[in-house]
C-alpha cells in the first residue's frame, strides 16, 4: 500500500490523512516561513503564489532526504483584499487579526504539493470564501478565551470544525480546504499514482 511522508507537524492535516486511510509518516520541514513570505511579499507575490511556494518548498526539502518517497507539503494563508494574513504568534496578534477580519469577507487559500526526489510532481491550490459576522470586541475576546493555545496557533485564528464556525455568517468552500488540506484532490492524485 502506498505511503506518503507529511512534511508538516499539523495534527489536523495528519488527522485528515488518517481519516481518509492514507498511510503517512510525519517529517516536519521546519522551513522558516516568515523569511520566505517576506521575500515573496517584496516581489509583490499574491497570497496564492505565496501559499503554493511554501507548500512546494516544504515538500521539496523533505523529499530531497527521502528518495523515491512521495512527500506532501501544505500551506494555508488568509487573503483579506490582497493582504496576506499569517498565523498569530501570540494572543494579542490573534485578537488583532480577528479585529481585521471582523464583519468582512476574506479568502482562505490552501495549497498542497507532492514531491518526489526533491522535485514537485503535483500541486493544487484551493480557496474558500468566508464572511465573518460583525462582532463586538468583547465577543472576540470571549471567543479567544475558549480556544487553546495549540488550536489558536495552528488554525489561522479560527477553528472551523469547532468554536470557530460561530464566527461566520457565511462559509463557501470545502471544509477540509479551510482546515488546510484539500483531501479529495490529494486522494484522487494518489489513487491514480502508479
Amino acid at each position: 500500500m502506498l505511503k506518503i511522508i507529511l512534511a508538516s507537524q499539523s495534527k489536523v492535516r495528519k488527522k485528515i490523512l488518517d481519516e481518509y486511510n492514507i498511510l503517512n509518516e510525519v517529517r516536519p520541514s521546519n522551513v522558516d516561513e516568515d523569511v520566505v513570505k517576506s521575500s515573496l511579499l517584496k516581489e509583490e507575490a499574491s497570497p496564492e503564489i505565496i501559499s503554493k511556494n511554501l507548500a512546494e518548498l516544504k515538500a521539496n526539502k523533505i523529499s530531497g532526504k527521502y528518495s523515491d518517497n512521495l512527500v506532501l507539503g501544505a500551506d494555508s494563508v488568509i487573503d483579506l483584499n490582497g493582504e496576506l494574513i499569517s498565523k498569530p504568534d501570540n494572543r494579542e496578534e490573534a485578537l488583532e487579526i480577528l479585529r481585521k477580519l471582523n464583519g468582512k469577507k476574506h479568502y482562505l487559500i490552501s495549497s498542497v504539493c507532492i514531491s518526489k526526489n526533491g522535485s514537485m510532481v503535483w500541486n493544487h491550490t484551493d480557496r474558500a470564501t468566508l464572511t465573518m459576522k460583525k462582532m463586538k470586541d468583547d465577543e472576540l475576546k470571549n471567543y479567544l478565551a475558549k480556544i487553546s493555545d495549540e488550536a489558536l496557533y495552528a488554525y489561522n485564528v479560527y477553528q472551523i470544525e469547532g468554536e470557530g464556525r460561530d464566527l461566520f455568517s457565511s462559509i463557501d468552500g470545502n471544509e477540509n480546504t479551510i482546515m488546510g488540506l484539500p483531501i479529495e484532490k490529494i486522494k484522487k492524485y494518489l489513487d491514480n499514482y502508479k
